[in-house]
């Protein structure tokens, strides 16, 4: 009889568990799917509300929602916030078509930050699954901790996995994040040596090029350009 009940209470854990994970999934959904629906029936400035929501409150986007945002800003003759969003969405699909996209509305002819190496692309498809590798290790921990309650007997056998998947779902979550990469959308931009205007100018460049942010002085970020260290004017540069 005791065997029994430990056994309905480890089933109940999980079903909630998985309940709790599909509600929190499900609440993005509904967003995207009422801002497509928007998009749809082209009523574009209120999906892109929406979608912006999704993007920089909630972390939740897709390629194609992506390259919805980058039309709507293109119409609206955003074309600087356009050019981020396709920037962005070169990350998935790193296709020379979007390049040339990107030089026709910066009117720019070459296009610096846009290489992709394998490193990256990897690094890439992780922070692509970082949201399931969290909830995947988190949950399983949890589901651990109840077997060992359920279980008590047993309990050894179960605080192995779960104190490795809850290492690993922490790690997950706090340590696997992106390199800052912002685009240039400033015209003209100066790239400076020392994050000061009494500087030496390293190189002057149009909106469109792409950097990523070693770290923030006061008013300007330290950037890489061209393998080395660079430091350009805040105001100048929009973050993906």
């Amino acid at each position: 009889m005791p065997n029994i009940q430990r056994g309905i209470i480890a089933k109940i854990g999980v079903f909630f568990l998985c309940l709790l994970y599909a509600f929190v999934s499900q609440a993005s959904e509904v967003s995207l799917g009422k801002a497509d629906s928007l998009f749809a029936g082209r009523q574009y400035k209120e999906a892109l509300v929406i979608y912006e929501h999704l993007l920089k409150e909630e972390g939740s986007y897709s390629p194609a929602m992506l390259l919805k945002m980058a039309f709507i800003s293109e119409g609206m003759g955003d074309f600087a916030k356009s050019t981020t969003y396709l920037s962005k969405y070169y990350d998935y699909n790193p296709n020379p078509k979007v390049i040339t996209k990107i030089k026709s509305l910066t009117s720019q002819t070459t296009l610096y930050g846009y290489e992709v190496s394998d490193q990256e692309k990897f690094m890439k498809f992780l922070l692509d699954v970082k949201m399931e590798l969290t909830a995947f290790f988190t949950f399983f921990a949890l589901l651990m901790l109840i077997f060992a309650i359920a279980y008590p007997k047993k309990r050894k056998v179960f605080y192995a996995p779960a104190i490795v998947c809850l290492s690993l779902g922490l790690i997950s979550n706090n340590f696997l994040n992106a390199p800052e990469t912002a685009i240039v959308t400033g015209s003209p931009t100066l790239i400076m040596d020392s994050p000061t205007a009494a500087g030496n100018l390293v190189r002057k460049v149009d909106v469109g090029h792409r950097v990523k942010i070693a770290s923030s002085v006061d008013i300007w970020y330290e950037v890489n350009w061209n393998n080395r260290k660079a430091y350009i004017r805040k105001d100048n540069l929009s973050k993906i």
